[in-house]
Formats: C-alpha cells, sequence, structure tokens
C-alpha cells in the first residue's frame, strides 16, 4: 500500500511533506522527508537522516544516520550510504558496541545529484550539486559539482 502524506506532519518523530509517497515496507526512523518525495519499497532511512524536496529514492536504498540529501536527488535502487569507516561488533572491552562506542560520520549529497543504482557512498563525503555517480560505484572521497564518476574506487570520468 502507498502511502500519500497531507501536509507536513510527524508521524512516530518522522516529517514527511506535502506530497510524498511512501512505498511499502519502509522503515523511517526519526528522519525528515521533503515534500512530493518518492520513497521507493523496502527502503531504509536511519535516524537524524534527511531527505530534501522532489527526491526519488530506489527500491532497497539503505539511507543510514548522518545522511544529508538535498533538493531534487534521485537515488538508486540498493544504493548503500556508510556512516562508519572502521566499523566494528564488539568495543575495546570485549563487548557489544552500541551508539556510545561510535560517532556518525555525515554524508551529503548536494541538489540535483544522481546517484546509480547498486553504488555505496562512504561517509564524509560530498557530492556535488548535479553530479553523476555511475551504478555500482564506490565512493570514497569528494565528488565535485557536476562530475560524472565511477568504477570501485570511484574514479572522475566526466568534468
Amino acid at each position: 500500500m502507498t502511502y500519500r502524506s497531507g501536509p507536513l506532519q510527524r508521524i512516530r518523530d518522522v516529517e514527511i511533506g506535502d506530497g510524498s509517497i511512501i512505498g511499502d515496507f519502509v522503515n523511517l526512523y526519526e528522519c525528515r522527508i521533503g515534500a512530493d518525495a518518492t520513497i521507493g519499497a523496502f527502503v531504509e532511512i536511519g535516524k537524524n537522516a534527511s531527505i530534501g524536496e522532489r527526491c526519488t529514492i530506489g527500491s532497497h536504498a539503505y539511507i543510514c544516520p548522518g545522511v544529508t540529501i538535498e533538493d531534487e536527488v534521485f537515488v538508486g535502487e540498493r544504493v548503500s550510504f556508510i556512516n562508519d569507516r572502521y566499523p566494528r561488533a564488539i568495543n575495546s572491552s570485549g563487548s557489544l558496541s552500541t551508539e556510545a562506542d561510535w560517532t556518525v560520520q555525515p554524508t551529503t549529497v548536494k541538489r540535483g545529484a544522481s546517484i546509480g543504482a547498486g553504488a555505496v557512498i562512504l561517509c564524509n563525503v560530498t557530492i556535488g550539486a548535479q553530479a553523476q555517480i555511475k551504478a555500482g560505484a564506490v565512493v570514497t572521497r569528494d565528488v565535485p559539482e557536476g562530475a560524472t564518476v565511477a568504477g570501485n574506487p570511484a574514479r572522475q570520468v566526466h568534468p
């Protein structure tokens, strides 16, 4: 069942802007989704993540805590964002890791950027406005405004 939101509202600590469409089996945690956004099925958007207006998020995408996606961004199917470059299951004392054991590393996707299916976006990067990330790319560093990157690690293939 597709959810069409009304005026900006808060549902269990999630803000959904007017006219947004939320697909089936979507997990939303204390995040913000702007107006007229489309969120595909099986997407997960983590705590304190922000999706701008008129964005499209493809099915099975994972947008973790600390990600900011500005307006008019396309995120393809199965795109994964990562907010910790050195994840561990346990901490130095041997106990299971908790939120207290690490700091969320931010990522920003600027207005009008496009991220192809299956791309992986590491933390502490900024993807510039109107940049294009090709399908399957692994982005490990900033992408300049208007640039196109591809590969693993992603390298600029067009100005």
